[in-house]
């Protein structure tokens, strides 16, 4: 993964930052393409393993259905409210979909630290609780662009 952005390098996160930050963040907007093309954008709680995005969303939702018609997103994951304070990831790319859909824990030797981060982040537990409504989509980003606002000092 090349997470080198060519513009606002004064304030792009280094990678520790970058990791720190999407291991702590706990909600994204993301950002599919509705089949006839229009764009729709979504709340979401996610999980970061130090190299791809995973995603758990519900699998009746609008959010779902454009994933399998076309797997490009785009997640916005954000932190401020003053403008100095401002920081924030873009990673853009394909989704992939991993596990049973819905999930409801047939095992899954890939989702195994996925869901225990997860678990632990979101819900304060060390197992993931299955709903049967949720499924996994990961996001092992093309492209990263990062901002840290705090960088900048005085403005």
């Amino acid at each position: 993964m090349d997470v080198t952005q060519r513009r606002g390098r004064r304030i792009m996160m280094s990678a520790a930052e970058l990791d720190e930050f999407l291991a702590t963040e706990r909600t994204c907007r993301v950002a599919t393409v509705s089949a006839d093309g229009a764009p729709h954008a979504s709340t979401l709680w996610f999980a970061w393993d130090g190299s791809s995005l995973w995603l758990y969303s519900i699998t009746r939702s609008r959010r779902w259905a454009e994933l399998r018609h076309d797997p490009r997103v785009a997640v916005v994951v954000d932190a401020g409210e003053e403008y100095g304070e401002l920081r924030g990831v873009e990673l853009s790319g394909r989704v992939e979909f991993v596990g049973e859909a819905p999930r409801t824990g047939e095992p899954c030797p890939e989702l195994d630290a996925v869901e225990r981060l997860f678990a632990r982040k979101n819900f304060g537990l060390d197992e993931m609780p299955h709903d049967g409504r949720h499924a996994w989509a990961r996001l092992t980003p093309e492209a990263i662009a990062s901002w840290d606002f705090r960088k900048l000092g005085g403005f």
